[in-house]
């Protein structure tokens, strides 16, 4: 920002992601004069973006006053859409869940009666908060699909079909009323994990390995997402070996989903006759430490891991996680992905690298989700938006 020209928003900015505490650390960063300073400050406490809470001390003269951005004052609805579940969150913007409930529901479902489900559930869970719409930033909502964030629409989603270029903001916002962002589920888990626990790590890959696998890559704490949305859509990847393998869901055959996720492992345990019908089922048997579950679990981990390989020395990342319901369940595929990344990787690759199963589990995608909010609705240009046009009704 040029100096002594900052605006409201981009001292909101610098508020809200901690570069500055006081508004004497303000005025050095910004170079605003004390008056300018004091202008921009009423607007933002004026509109309840900022607050000032206990006290630093100084060197010299009076304590400071710590700035604060007001996350408990601001309310998202977070939705993380998986292939057979809807997880649905009213959270503050500092991460508590004040209420939250998760369903069956399947992707495949038509994308309409989705947006449907969603509006009704965000309701009902406003109500019973005792809160309203007004008092909502905006929705976060995560797909397990590929999403053109720039459209903010599916991009031929292998696992959801008739959901390709279907306007699922635009839709929801007609329904809520509200600002509505959309992404890949895994970009959001990466993104809540990323913040949550690794705020220092310039770069975090996140692994989500439910019915299918995706992966969020995460730099400098913000999603790369590729040209189309496809970066880290690792589950469409050819296995060696496998080109006469399974059809998948995508067109193609021998793909990484259709022997290490979730899905290819219900089927292949349905095949060996066991009694399952999904992926929570898989996971069941893996808490319980079946046996042959647990041999097709380290079978999958080390495929997955040979992919990752590949992955971990072209971004010799900082920081790899997996999440979702086939990790969570047990410390196997955490293992035998560990074992593949070390084997097939030179150790310049991994010499720094953690390698972790997610901390926030099944909130991971509405954590996300809430960052993913707050980052866009209280952008500097957002911010000044608002403000602008809050100013001119005024006058």
């Amino acid at each position: 920002m040029p100096a002594g020209n900052a605006s409201a928003g981009e001292i909101l900015e610098l508020v809200r992601t901690g570069q500055v505490r006081t508004r004497r650390e303000l005025q050095e960063v910004t170079g605003l004069s004390r008056s300018t300073l004091a202008i921009r400050m009423t607007q933002l406490t004026a509109a309840g973006y900022v607050r000032e809470i206990g006290q630093v001390a100084g060197n010299t003269g009076r304590p400071a006053k710590i700035l604060s951005f007001d996350e408990a004052g601001q309310l998202v609805l977070a939705v993380d859409l998986g292939a057979t579940h809807a997880h649905v969150a009213l959270i503050d913007g500092g991460g508590t869940v004040i209420s939250e409930a998760t369903s069956e529901l399947k992707i495949a479902t038509e994308p309409d009666e989705v947006v449907r489900f969603v509006a009704r559930r965000a309701g009902e869970l406003l109500s019973r908060a005792g809160r309203s719409m007004a008092e909502v930033a905006g929705v976060g909502v995560g797909i397990p699909g590929p999403v053109r964030f720039t459209t903010q629409r599916p991009n031929t989603p292998p696992m959801m079909p008739g959901w390709h270029d279907f306007p699922v903001a635009d839709r929801l916002r007609d329904a809520l009323g509200l600002p509505v962002f959309l992404d890949n589920d895994a970009n959001l888990m990466g993104l809540g994990e990323a913040r949550a626990r690794y705020a220092d790590a310039p770069s975090l890959v996140f692994v989500k390995v439910g019915t299918g696998i995706g992966a969020g890559v995460i730099l400098h704490g913000q999603p790369e997402r590729g040209i189309a949305g496809g970066a880290g859509d690792i589950g469409h990847i050819r296995i060696v070996g496998q080109d006469e393998g399974r059809l998948c869901n995508c067109g193609a055959t021998g793909c990484l989903a259709t022997e290490a996720s979730g899905g290819a492992l219900a089927r292949q345990l349905l095949e060996a006759g066991r009694d399952v019908a999904s992926t929570a089922d898989v996971a069941r048997l893996i808490a319980a430490g079946d046996p042959l579950t647990v041999s097709l679990v380290e079978r999958a981990g080390h495929l997955l891991g040979e992919v990752l390989a590949t992955s971990v020395a072209l971004l010799n990342p900082s920081v790899l996680v997996l999440g979702g319901l086939i990790p969570s369940a047990g410390p196997q595929l955490l293992a035998a992905v560990r074992e593949s990344i070390f084997q097939r990787t030179v150790p310049l690759a991994t010499r720094e690298l953690t390698i972790a199963s997610s901390s926030l589990g099944a909130d991971a995608a509405v954590q996300g989700a809430r960052h993913l909010v707050i980052d866009q609705t209280f952008s500097a240009a957002a911010v000044d938006a608002r403000l602008t046009s809050a100013a001119t009704v005024i006058a």
